[in-house]
């Protein structure tokens, strides 16, 4: 990437001095991809188009949509998670909007993240929501691979967090044993959970997960002094409305 941030700066230099405006601006673009550590294309034209400032939703339904697609195809469950954050933060028509486009726009992976994370340093509750809600991401299909932890551990970093912080969180998020896919036979124990009954309307149903979801989910704990045991009962909780909901979403046929 180099080499070609040299040369548009060396056509730069040609178009407005000649052979010596060539050098001097092969260098000057030399040292600006050096400092601004430039690694695509993406991050020249934001620099160059100088890109609006992201919003906190903004910035992590990106984040959301690049680690969907970080693996070659995004899943149903991917989609339902991000929606069920959508819906958790009980964004208006305008947000909403702009949530799917971001989610969208990370899913292209051209945008770059590095300044928007950065930015986030000195707030560290901020990014501490940003790297749970990532984690919950890259386990709403049950596995997490090699290149969703990669991404989480470098956003982890700009964000200023230390390696070992990085760690326990990933530890945090990693299921104690494996979790027990519900059967048939779980039916009724969903319903007691969601606090719904059988003949509910799909409206109902949403509803009460919905409101279960926010109250028991781990980010409201974050920044309250709560422990690692209590962040990860919440977190346990949560996968436990998650699949309750998706076994009574499934048998009364609605998304």
């Amino acid at each position: 990437m180099l080499w070609s941030i040299t040369l548009l700066g060396a056509a730069a230099g040609w178009a407005l001095a000649s052979i010596p405006g060539a050098l001097l601006g092969g260098l000057l673009g030399q040292l600006l991809a050096r400092q601004l550590r430039l690694q695509s294309w993406a991050q020249v034209r934001g620099l160059l188009l100088r890109e609006r400032e992201m919003d906190d939703d903004e910035l992590l339904f990106m984040l959301l949509g690049r680690l969907a697609k970080c693996d070659g195809r995004v899943l149903d469950s991917h989609i339902r998670m991000a929606r069920d954050e959508m819906q958790r933060l009980g964004l208006d028509d305008g947000a909403l909007r702009r949530a799917m486009e971001a989610f969208a726009r990370g899913k292209q992976a051209e945008q770059a993240l590095q300044g928007p994370l950065r930015a986030l340093q000195q707030r560290r509750e901020r990014g501490e929501v940003l790297l749970r809600t990532c984690w919950r991401m890259a386990w709403a299909d049950g596995r997490v691979s090699a290149a969703e932890y990669q991404l989480i551990q470098e956003w982890g970093q700009l964000l200023g967090w230390k390696r070992d912080a990085l760690k326990a969180l990933a530890d945090e998020y990693e299921p104690a044993k494996p979790a027990r896919e519900l059967t048939p036979g779980d039916y009724r124990s969903a319903l007691r959970l969601l606090g719904v009954e059988a003949q509910s309307e799909p409206a109902v149903i949403k509803r009460a997960y919905r409101r279960l979801l926010s109250r028991h989910h781990p980010d409201k704990l974050v920044g309250s002094g709560a422990s690692a045991a209590q962040l990860r009962s919440a977190t346990d909780k949560t996968r436990e409305l998650q699949a309750a909901y998706e076994l009574v979403r499934q048998r009364h046929g609605f998304r």
